[in-house]
């Protein structure tokens, strides 16, 4: 498994020399709109989007496909999930994600994860009927995504993710793939010290394909022959929204046992500092409290450039802040838990995104 280790840690420290060696198109919002598959950039986890994204670092179980799969290797046992969120609410947007993870060996644990969003109803027009009455159409987005993660040591974990990308409606649809890798490292005398890095989204061009490239038109020769004519249209390939993610948090234990230190009250504080090939570049804030690790709550506040000086700036739905919070209960004397996960994140406009969803761990 070294091999395993060092493809991760060559390809997370090969994409951090090219993010700074290409600083000046990285956060670059003139090249906003030039990728697609934009579904990739949502975090589909209330536990983690309760404070901003910023636990890239310490995350653990399925949640770490957004934010560092390395974070699989964590997963003590079987984890089940299910997440509903309701996206930027009233345009009817909805996201479904669910999966497990599954500890192999000792260190090694493996993830499946699907992510489903339901556009709504769209109304179907043509050249011919602006207006409609034909119908309405459905755009659809999956993602399914496969991790395999390892811890190499008590202190280090490494881990990658191959996720197949689908998107489109019922005659025009685009798919492609894209990689995921990770490292965490913990550290400290009572390992409160987190580290993370990871890079997403890499991956070959995408580009639409079906029927409804194409147009049928009626053709009238210079002879007075009239005949009909398919004409098919191709659309121009997109890249994918690279990003890297690099993430620190700490860990406060405000009461200490004999060991030096008790899981009673927990106060982390996290930070995080994404660079977006296609976008602003973002730094991420979060603070969480825990209470012997069955009441969770946390704020975060995620930041780009303009966001704080009025809508002429700012450039996203997204205002900064965000809320959550978890109450995990145990389950026998196995150490189960079932947990429920609600995050709140403010826009404007629109009414927010609220995700809520359940887990349990095995």
């Amino acid at each position: 498994m070294k091999s395993f280790l060092n493809i991760s840690l060559g390809v997370v420290l090969t994409g951090s020399f090219l993010a700074t060696s290409f600083q000046a198109n990285a956060g670059n919002p003139e090249r906003a709109g030039q990728a697609g598959a934009s579904q990739l950039l949502i975090n589909p986890y209330a536990r983690s989007a309760g404070w901003g994204g910023a636990n890239g670092a310490r995350t653990k179980g399925l949640e770490s496909q957004y934010t560092n799969v390395a974070g699989i290797a964590g997963t003590k046992k079987t984890e089940l999930m299910f997440m509903h969120s309701q996206w930027l609410r009233g345009t009817g947007i909805n996201i479904n994600t669910f999966g497990f993870t599954q500890k192999i060996g000792e260190t090694g644990a493996i993830g499946l994860g699907i992510m489903s969003i339901n556009a709504g109803k769209i109304e179907r027009t043509t050249e011919d009927q602006p207006e409609g009455g034909l119908g309405t159409f459905t755009p659809r987005f999956t993602n399914i995504a496969l991790s395999y993660a390892k811890g190499f040591s008590d202190n280090i974990a490494g881990g990658i993710t191959l996720r197949v990308i689908s998107e489109g409606i019922d005659n025009v649809k685009a798919q492609g793939v894209s990689i995921d890798a990770g490292v965490q490292y913990h550290t400290g005398k009572y390992d409160q010290v987190h580290l993370g890095v990871a890079l997403k989204n890499v991956g070959p061009k995408m580009q639409y394909k079906g029927d409804g490239l194409s147009t049928q038109k009626t053709v009238t020769n210079a002879y007075g022959n009239s005949y009909d004519l398919t004409i098919n249209s191709k659309s121009n390939a997109f890249e994918l929204p690279a990003l890297l993610n690099i993430s620190g948090a700490y860990d406060i234990y405000l009461l200490k046992d004999s060991t030096g230190r008790s899981k009673t009250h927990r106060v982390t504080v996290a930070g995080n500092f994404t660079s977006n090939s296609f976008t602003k570049d973002n730094f991420l804030f979060g603070l969480e409290y825990g209470w012997k690790d069955i009441v969770m709550v946390r704020a975060g506040l995620a930041t780009e450039k303009g966001i704080f000086k009025g809508e002429g700036n700012r450039t996203t739905a997204f205002t900064g802040p965000s809320c959550g919070a978890t109450i995990e209960i145990p389950l026998g004397e196995k150490k189960s838990t079932f947990a429920v996960d609600y995050s709140y994140r403010f826009t404007n406009p629109f009414g927010g995104v609220h995700s809520f969803g359940a887990r349990i761990n095995l």
